[in-house]
């Protein structure tokens, strides 16, 4: 067999089982559960979609906001200290200066130490929020893989090809938003 010949008997072959499998894959959607060994969901999408994900992001977005407003309002202060440490120059004599200039640069290093460490702190908690949300609907996601008879869900994110008849994604967020009283 040449080569165009197979490559043709592979597309035939392939079109054959799309067209073949579509009115199954739209089958299992109708009933609402999809039957396959491999599911598909979007992690990002269910925390982004799901009300119990967007109040987690709602808190931590309070909790940077909070940090913002606080580095501001240092900052402002840190300044105005500044300025006034600039005037007293004229005032004191270099050694005093010196001292004073040296606490003056030990208390913004430390204050930006502590910032620094609250953002990172933060991000952490952002992360941690994250585990926390997977780890909180995970029974729902085993749940939805028994019914559909799955063995395995796989994060779409890594996927290149797929048929989208395996993608829980939308029953997912559904079940995941009337489990934790969002409707």
């Amino acid at each position: 067999m040449t080569g165009q010949r197979m490559v043709r008997l592979t597309r035939a072959l392939a079109t054959a089982c799309l067209v073949w499998a579509a009115p199954l894959a739209a089958h299992a959607q109708d009933l609402g559960i999809v039957q396959s060994d491999i599911l598909v969901v979007d992690a990002d999408r269910l925390f982004a979609e799901t009300a119990f994900g967007r109040q987690m992001t709602a808190e931590l977005e309070q909790e940077r906001d909070a940090l913002i407003a606080r580095n501001r309002e240092l900052e402002a202060r840190l300044e105005a200290e500044e300025q006034t440490l600039t005037e007293l120059r004229a005032e004191t004599s270099p050694q005093e200066f010196r001292e004073l200039a040296d606490a003056f640069d030990t208390k913004v290093q430390t204050i930006r130490a502590e910032s620094e460490r609250r953002a990172r702190d933060l991000e952490r908690k952002s992360n941690q929020a994250r585990l926390k949300f997977m780890q909180t609907v995970e029974p729902l996601l085993i749940d939805i893989m028994q019914d559909a008879g799955a063995t395995v869900i796989m994060d779409g994110r890594g996927i290149l090809l797929r048929a989208g008849a395996i993608d829980i994604t939308d029953n997912a967020i559904v079940r995941i938003n009337n489990r934790h009283g969002y409707v």
